[in-house]
């Protein structure tokens, strides 16, 4: 007697259905994060690095522009908008994608495994000097904003410090090679640079980027300890 013979079909039962560009909240989230890296918190770098470097001119140099920075309208509002609140969400959210990430340089030792590598270790410790820097320089001694002269004594200080030294030098190299890098990566993933020619062309910008804002960041560090004004804390 014949039987019928049962499908070999296995049932499909319903799952999470696959990401794709421009479907779900991840992609939205992931976009955000990396537009917030160029526009506020890049523009913000460009103008903190431009305003340290007002230090090579001088302890009355540096107070003004200090000064100058804490008369803008709103600049309470300013701050936490357009500063903290980019920098926090860029910075957590960053930690997020690396912990759900492989960067697998054991087994692919490729260069963009090593360059993802960096960015996510730069990024580490981007977000730990910049949670110290600011409790430090913003919320801890001396009030800046009420006595924006004393910031050059403020920092001079801060930096008399071995250890503090070398935590300032290894941030600023690895912001600012975190910032390039995350720059040739805000181009490629946005469409900006198309095609392989045109990245690599990108990238050699980004590097000459990188390497400029980093002689500028340590030039502004020796203006605090290179001897020129030994009586800063007088001033």
């Amino acid at each position: 007697m014949a039987t019928a013979q049962q499908s070999s079909t296995p049932t499909v039962r319903p799952g999470v259905p696959p990401l794709r560009a421009a479907e779900g909240t991840t992609f939205l989230w992931r976009k955000l994060h990396s537009l917030l890296g160029i526009i506020p918190i890049g523009a913000f770098l460009i103008e903190h690095l431009l305003s340290n470097f007002e230090a090579l001119k001088g302890p009355a140099a540096y107070g003004e522009q200090v000064r100058f920075l804490n008369s803008l309208p709103l600049v309470r509002v300013l701050e936490w908008v357009f500063i903290f609140l980019p920098i926090l969400y860029h910075g957590l959210y960053g930690v997020y994608i690396w912990l759900r990430g492989k960067s697998n340089i054991v087994y692919y030792p490729w260069a963009g495994n090593w360059l993802y590598t960096a960015q996510r270790y730069t990024g580490l410790i981007a977000i730990l000097y910049i949670g110290q820097h600011v409790v430090r320089q913003r919320f801890m001694g001396v009030s800046l904003p009420e006595h924006p002269m004393a910031a050059f004594a403020k920092v001079q200080q801060e930096l008399a410090n071995p250890w503090m030294l070398a935590v300032y030098i290894i941030a600023m190299i690895a912001i600012c090679w975190h910032f390039a890098y995350g720059i040739w990566l805000f181009a490629a993933k946005w469409g900006i640079t198309p095609g392989v020619t045109a990245r690599k062309r990108f990238g050699y910008v980004c590097v000459a980027l990188g390497l400029a804002l980093a002689v500028m960041g340590l030039a502004s560090i020796w203006a605090f300890v290179g001897g020129q004004y030994p009586n800063a804390a007088s001033f």
